[in-house]
């Protein structure tokens, strides 16, 4: 009977132990006293943010790792936290492999391989800053030319305004590494938005002074959950999935799988939009609401650690960063530990390819990633690691992919408001 069950009472229920949703906790209880419950449906705290502890090689980033200058708040918090940062190994030339020619270059950006080539790069990011600018962060779909970027691709603006078979390939390239979907499933107006809210095209994607994947968290990424959830103490649940959530009268009941039931004032949904359809509304969430959600599909990748004996590609002069169309892994970056422990290189498998290699098996696409690493290293000694750690995000009930949420033609003009 309903009146046997026994019924939780708080104030806010935060739905989702990712980093937003510890944090949204944390400030409600540390800051304004709130009584607060943290209902996560996996058996870990982390969400997006996932760290394996090797019992030889030590903590490994299988989820989101990356940090930079710029996201201050995240970086306040961790300071808070005790967690500290270090620099992403970038000392030496970088390697580019695109339509069958291997260089070696300066930074992460896009290389001066010709001089064709260079232009219509160093055209097209342009381009994409200037019209970035144009989408409003708060409300993108009030951009100028709004209707007409939301109903284009960005494959489709590719095609038009790169003019070299290699302008095509680092345009395409730079999208899925940023976004894990292929340019021809992604709109145009949220692309650019996208760019917007990450400070731009060379942000996005540098590991140098000031890029996206300038620092690491020591320890690893999910420490900064896992110190939020000691605080929280037993205001956290883990493996309980939340079913379905009722407004009523006086309060909204949420209920967990388990059959455990809360009653709030407030709820807080930080978990991605495409996993809302497997919660159970009443009543039922508004029609634009309940179309949205079906529209923003998570991203694809398998994220991939390789180790070994040693760090030869920093012996060949190299910082071990790479971009790729010639094999299962589009971008790589040295992952050794910041005491030079360690010697990895992590590689990520995204979009069309990680959807075509999550059929093969572990071992599989291991010897698919270390031959291709031969390649962009110059190296037989890329075939020979001593730990390969991977993480299919695709298959994360939870997650549904990573690294976000991403919007297809038409969708935020007709259901972003």
């Amino acid at each position: 009977m309903e009146s046997d069950k026994e019924v939780n009472f708080v104030e806010v229920a935060v739905i989702g132990a990712g980093l937003s949703g510890l944090f949204a906790a944390r400030v409600l209880h540390k800051e304004y006293g709130v009584k607060v419950v943290v209902l996560e449906a996996r058996d870990r705290v982390g969400g997006r943010t996932f760290t394996e502890t090797d019992p030889s090689f030590g903590y490994c980033d299988l989820g989101g790792a990356y940090v930079c200058e710029t996201q201050t708040r995240l970086l306040k918090l961790a300071q808070e936290l005790g967690v500290e940062t270090y620099q992403v190994y970038s000392q030496g030339q970088s390697v580019e492999h695109y339509l069958g020619k291997r260089i070696t270059k300066q930074g992460a950006l896009p290389s001066m391989g010709s001089i064709l080539g260079a232009l219509d790069v160093n055209n097209f990011w342009q381009l994409l800053d200037k019209m970035a600018k144009q989408v409003p962060l708060e409300d993108p779909w009030n951009a100028p030319c709004a209707l007409e970027w939301d109903t284009m691709t960005v494959k489709q603006l590719i095609d038009q305004k790169c003019w070299t078979r290699y302008g095509k390939a680092a345009a395409a390239a730079y999208v899925q590494g940023i976004l894990t979907s292929e340019p021809h499933d992604i709109s145009l107006l949220f692309f650019l938005w996208y760019l917007h809210s990450g400070g731009g095209t060379k942000r996005n994607i540098e590991f140098e002074a000031g890029g996206g994947q300038e620092m690491k968290f020591c320890g690893g990424s999910q420490t900064v959950s896992m110190k939020m959830a000691e605080h929280l103490g037993d205001r956290v649940k883990l493996n309980s999935c939340v079913v379905c959530i009722e407004e009523c009268d006086d309060h909204i009941k949420v209920k967990c799988a388990d059959g455990t039931e809360y009653r709030a004032s407030f709820v807080i949904s930080s978990v991605p939009p495409a996993l809302l359809g497997k919660i159970s509304f009443n009543p039922p969430l508004p029609p634009l609401k309940n179309q949205a959600i079906q529209r923003i599909p998570m991203g694809s990748i398998i994220k991939t650690i390789t180790f070994y004996d040693r760090p030869f590609w920093r012996e060949k002069g190299l910082a071990g960063y790479f971009n790729s169309d010639e094999g299962p892994v589009e971008e790589g970056y040295d992952d050794t530990k910041p005491d030079n422990s360690h010697p990895a290189i992590m590689g990520f498998i995204l979009a069309d390819k990680a959807r075509q290699t999550t059929t093969l098996n572990k071992e599989e696409r291991q010897k698919l990633v270390c031959e291709q690493y031969a390649r962009i290293y110059d190296t037989s000694e890329a075939l020979e690691p001593v730990l390969y750690l991977e993480k299919n995000w695709m298959a994360d009930e939870f997650s549904g992919g990573c690294y976000v949420g991403t919007f297809p033609p038409g969708v935020l003009t007709a259901y972003g408001k």
